[in-house]
């Protein structure tokens, strides 16, 4: 917390040290840190800090002088927090709108809901995902725990006013806030269903309120007031010792959980909201030892800028690499630098003036200030500025501004593997005609293939599922539609192979038999593997490439494209050893049938889009494989141009 404008508020420096910690974890899970897959934690610790600032600050107020204050709360609380925000937009706007227009559409939305601090929940409503990151993350996405303490800010107020006058005794409202606490984290663990993508109770108003209400109910009972009496040396000791404790849980949640854990949610974050107040209730002592060590200079720094830190952080980290994906020590030294850098300068021009009413000052001036002409100028001046910036904000977001580059993502690599036959066209694709002299022509965005067949096992079934891709846009057949294919059939079976049946079922080379029979003619994935290699395990005698030259030859000529597969088993029949040998039967195969390809999802998958089980995936890891095999069909059989060179796609 900097210090306060008020007269006669205590200054804790502890606390700056507290929110130094906080921003940091969260920048160190935005950059990908190894050991910090759970800093995203950070923002539970803003929540019970800011809930225990904002309710003191107002049960300050009443005491002194019987009322909450609501009208200079609120003003105090737009000087802090508006400019600095408005600014990062404005600069956000126009940056997108030069540099990377692909996603200006989805940005103009975020602005709007930033400005109304409603971003949360426009998330939520376009069942948006704030973990899967199959596409390039909007810059804006951050702002959804910013939405949440605003709405927090224009609500508790007026419930604490109903609490002042209906309880007289701190701790019996500390206790009803409480009561709102647990029914919150109730409501985060009924609403929270593993393996599902957890966005919905992760920046839900209603599933995080118990974070701020844990903070405001600590402030009611351990109110922070400028010259208190210290405690007594053995209580001191004891919430020294105890805060120490919870600094150091903090810390081992941060390292041993991740976004998908499901011990987060609400037992997690109720811990880590306890956490944060026992090291609150222990710095905000006089005599604090914690409040010390916590208040060192440079944390005191970091943790009075902490909000233009958290403000700039990701949209650094997104628009100075938008294709980078896992940490890079370098990427990260330069990103951060930059941050701290913009948010120092955003601090000492804009924020500090501000706060301590830069803008009444100015307003008086233009008002009272000699002489006249000069008034005039400069009231001239500023609304001009004022408008010439809405304006060049308003241009942007419509997209009126000439695009210095389109934002679209580079190309991933084709690896080209030694030893590759070169391929034909095959029956189904059209070959452009030929030109005496070719020009080049832009990267494809659409597949040659107009009708899919899709045939896959238990490890696509979440790719048509309403339960675990709740947006239909992001769905198999949406996602092949995008790319151009006007026809998708998907035929998905849990515990399907291409020899054996299960369950009355049939195998795969049974259904793609039914297809040719019945005159389809056009495109094929074939999303198989991982339960041949289970089978084979089992004693089949139909090895690996007899399963593959089934397949091909109920198939003919017909392009198709493999996906290969991948566990995070190390035993067992589904162990990633026999599932790398079941990839390299597809590779060794390939050269023999020009219309096959592979696409390589195992170079693709993320550990953390896996359930336990090692084979399954979470929300995020559906979303993100149907999104890139569609991609990759584009690759492999594009629209105006020869199938991919190589048998490999990635």
């Amino acid at each position: 917390m900097p210090r306060p404008v008020e007269p006669k508020r205590a200054y804790v420096p502890g606390l700056d040290g507290l929110r130094a910690i906080a921003v940091l974890l969260v920048i160190a899970y935005h950059l990908g840190v190894p050991a910090a897959a759970g800093g995203m934690l950070g923002v539970g610790v803003f929540f019970t800090l800011s809930g225990y600032l904002i309710t003191d600050l107002l049960l300050t107020h009443w005491r002194r002088h019987g009322s909450l204050g609501l009208r200079r709360f609120w003003v105090h609380r737009a000087r802090r927090l508006l400019p600095a925000l408005f600014l990062m937009l404005f600069v956000v706007s126009v940056w997108v709108a030069l540099f990377d227009a692909a996603q200006l559409a989805a940005v103009r939305r975020q602005v709007i809901a930033a400005v109304l601090y409603v971003g949360n929940w426009s998330t939520i409503t376009q069942n948006g995902s704030y973990f899967s990151r199959f596409s390039a993350p909007l810059p804006l996405d951050h702002l959804w725990s910013l939405a949440i303490e605003e709405q927090f800010y224009l609500v508790w107020p007026w419930l604490l006013w109903l609490g002042t006058r209906s309880v007289r005794s701190p701790r019996r409202l500390a206790l009803l806030t409480l009561l709102g606490a647990a029914a919150s984290a109730l409501l985060m663990g009924q609403l929270f269903h593993p393996g599902y993508d957890p966005t919905r109770v992760y920046e839900g108003t209603d599933t995080r309120a118990f974070g701020l209400l844990i903070g405001a109910a600590l402030a009611m009972v351990l109110p922070m007031r400028a010259g208190r009496p210290a405690a007594a040396p053995d209580v001191r000791n004891l919430l020294d010792v105890v805060g120490a404790i919870s600094l150091v849980g903090i810390v081992l949640l941060v390292w041993r959980t991740s976004s998908f854990s499901a011990f987060l949610y609400p037992t997690g974050f109720v811990l880590l909201s306890l956490a944060t107040a026992a090291v609150v209730a222990a710095v905000v002592n006089p005599t604090s030892r914690l409040d010390a060590i916590l208040g060192w200079g440079p944390m005191r720094w970091i943790g009075a800028r902490s909000y233009g830190i958290y403000l700039w952080q990701w949209p650094i980290i997104v628009l100075a690499n938008p294709s980078q994906t896992g940490f890079h020590l370098g990427s990260a030294l330069f990103e951060v630098g930059l941050t701290l850098l913009i948010a120092s300068l955003s601090w000492r021009y804009v924020e500090e003036p501000i706060r301590h009413g830069a803008l009444g000052r100015l307003w008086r001036r233009l008002r009272t200030g000699p002489p006249l002409v000069s008034r005039r100028r400069l009231a001239w001046a500023l609304s001009a500025g004022t408008v010439a910036a809405l304006v060049l904000v308003a241009v942007s977001l419509a997209g009126a501004l000439p695009v210095a580059s389109s934002g679209a993502a580079a190309p991933e690599r084709i690896s080209v593997r030694p030893g590759a036959l070169p391929t034909l066209p095959v029956a189904s694709y059209r070959a452009p005609a030929r030109q005496s002299q070719p020009r080049p022509a832009p990267l494809p965005t659409r597949t040659s293939c107009r009708s899919v067949v899709y045939i896959g096992d238990s490890t696509s079934e979440g790719s048509v599922s309403t339960d675990y891709i709740p947006n239909p846009r992001r769905r198999l057949p949406a996602q092949l539609a995008a790319v151009g294919v006007r026809t998708t059939i998907p035929e998905i079976s849990g515990a399907r192979s291409i020899v054996e049946t299960f369950e009355g079922q049939p195998n795969a080379a049974t259904v793609a038999q039914q297809h040719i029979a019945g005159g389809f003619r056009g495109c094929w994935i074939l999303a198989l593997g991982t339960n041949d290699v289970d089978n084979v395990h089992d004693g089949s005698t139909v090895g690996f490439s007899a399963r593959i030259a089934k397949m091909m030859s109920v198939i003919g000529r017909q392009p198709v494209m493999w996906v290969d597969v991948i566990t995070l088993l190390r035993s067992g029949p589904y162990r990633e050893a026999a599932m790398q040998r079941w990839n390299a039967a597809l590779l060794k195969a390939c050269p023999r049938y020009p219309n096959m390809r592979v696409y390589d999802w195992a170079a693709h998958a993320r550990p953390p889009w896996f359930i336990p089980d090692g084979i399954h995936y979470y929300s995020p890891g559906y979303v993100a494989r149907t999104h890139l095999i569609a991609r990759a069909l584009v690759r492999a059989f594009p629209r105006g141009a020869p199938p991919a060179s190589s048998c490999v796609v990635r």
